[in-house]
């Protein structure tokens, strides 16, 4: 890196991809700026994971902080970019950042569009998620959990659910209702272990039984399956509270079914049959229909990005460049391409969830933040910088129009005080983490230990 090529750089969003991302940035020279929507960093990393996972979390943390330690990195925190926020896009390009690289995650929530699936009774994994890991606003919205809960989807996030609703609402029942059969389960055997002891030994067993026809149809060994299922759940294994865990395979959810009062009363599913397809196979509705009698409905069938954030957007995720052009990483898959205009817009990526949505785990954002920035920093190079000296002052020019703008936005010097009274109120509580489910409580705390932040 020469002194002629430093440039200002925008991050939005301070998940693993952006914070990783900047990292590279900022090690490159060049000034770069995180802003975030949350007044912490982390993103999924410390609002995803299940709350008991502590270690893991604060292992994370800990690579966090050294993250914002690096000098040429900025922070400000409780920032919202995009349509109904604080900043669009357009208006902090037009800051003077050279690039601008959206790490935003997928915010939004997918549907599927069957009737009764809106209104009271019908959540989204990913709100759930938000709100049992205390993150504002969700950490205030109502969740009124029944008894008897079907959660739609069989991966990893299906599982976080099930651990929600047996260790922390003790349902009395939950049934995961799958498309395809258990052979296609895409959850992880180690997460399934948190919740494997609530497992329905019969239960599981029968419904395989019940649908061993099918499953032999494309050469899948029923017996086997039952075994798999059980595997971490042996005979007389003791349940963990009240709640039955059981499955519903070769189901496709139809109709939220709701009584005249407006509440949930049931999922009406299709029966389906397995349709092979390559190595893989594929599920067939029969036509064949039945309601399951439950009163509340999840939803964990993955995310897609919130199109208000104003980048031009299709089948759920933001547009990028159709063209490949060659290289490693691939630049189109990084650069943001506008497909009415048929251009790529100048100067704008998107890396992570807000590339492809719901696409792996931490590892998986760190691997893509840092790919994408190899081509952002390509990118950079191409273009005609500043000496250090006017790197540095272009982002104090920034940092001002910042800090005048958004009086309340934390920066990266805050944070550990926050973290430190966090620490302070677990130990008063005698839990073994605590946070403030508001953003103004998170602010309070924060004042309570420097002088206030300007209101």
């Amino acid at each position: 890196m020469t002194d002629s090529k430093t440039h200002l750089v925008a991050v939005v969003g301070a998940g693993p991809a952006g914070l990783f991302a900047a990292k590279k940035f900022a090690d490159a020279g060049h000034r770069t700026f995180i802003l975030n929507r949350d007044i912490k960093p982390g993103g999924l990393a410390e609002y995803g994971i299940f709350p008991n996972k502590h270690a893991m979390k604060e292992g994370l943390r800990k690579q966090f902080r050294k993250i914002l330690e690096t000098p040429a990195l900025s922070y400000f925190g409780n920032v919202r970019i995009g349509g109904g926020g604080d900043l669009t896009v357009e208006e902090l390009r037009g800051l003077g950042f050279t690039a601008v690289v959206v790490a935003a995650g997928a915010q939004g929530t997918k549907s599927l569009g069957i009737p009764g699936e809106e209104g009271e009774g019908v959540f989204h994994a990913k709100d759930l998620v938000y709100h049992y890991n205390d993150l504002p606003p969700f950490s205030l919205r109502p969740f009124a959990i029944g008894q008897r809960c079907a959660v739609v989807g069989i991966g990893n996030v299906m599982i976080d659910v099930a651990n929600y609703l047996v260790h922390y609402k003790q349902v009395g029942e939950m049934v995961a209702v799958a498309r395809r059969g258990p052979a296609e389960r895409a959850y992880d055997r180690r997460e399934m272990k948190h919740v494997c002891a609530n497992l329905d030994r019969a239960a599981a067993a029968a419904e395989v039984e019940r649908i061993a026809d099918r499953l032999g149809a494309v050469g899948q060994d029923p017996a086997a399956l039952v075994a798999a299922l059980l595997e971490d759940t042996p005979e007389g294994t003791v349940p963990e509270g009240p709640t039955r865990i059981r499955f519903r395979f070769l189901a496709s959810p139809k109709r939220v079914v709701r009584d005249a009062g407006g509440r949930v009363a049931g999922l009406e599913i299709e029966e389906n049959v397995l349709v092979a397809k390559g190595d893989s196979t594929a599920a067939k509705g029969t036509g064949k229909t039945e309601v399951l009698p439950v009163d509340t409905v999840v939803f964990a069938i993955g995310d897609r990005v919130d199109p208000s954030l104003g980048l031009p957007y299709a089948d759920g995720t933001f547009s990028t460049n159709p063209v490949p052009r060659g290289g490693d990483p691939e630049p189109s898959l990084y650069e943001v391409y506008d497909p009415a205009a048929k251009r790529v817009l100048e100067g704008l990526f998107v890396i992570g969830w807000s590339r492809k949505a719901s696409d792996g785990l931490v590892g998986k954002a760190r691997q893509d933040g840092e790919s994408g920035a190899k081509v952002v920093l390509a990118y950079l190079a191409s273009r005609p910088g500043m000496d250090a000296a006017g790197g540095e002052a272009a982002a104090a020019g920034v940092d001002r129009r910042l800090r005048e703008r958004f009086p309340r936005a934390v920066p990266k010097d805050r944070i550990p005080l926050l973290e430190a009274a966090e620490r302070e109120e677990a130990a008063r509580r005698g839990v073994p983490f605590f946070k403030w489910p508001r953003n103004e409580e998170m602010l309070a705390a924060i004042e309570r230990r420097t002088s206030p932040l300007p209101r």
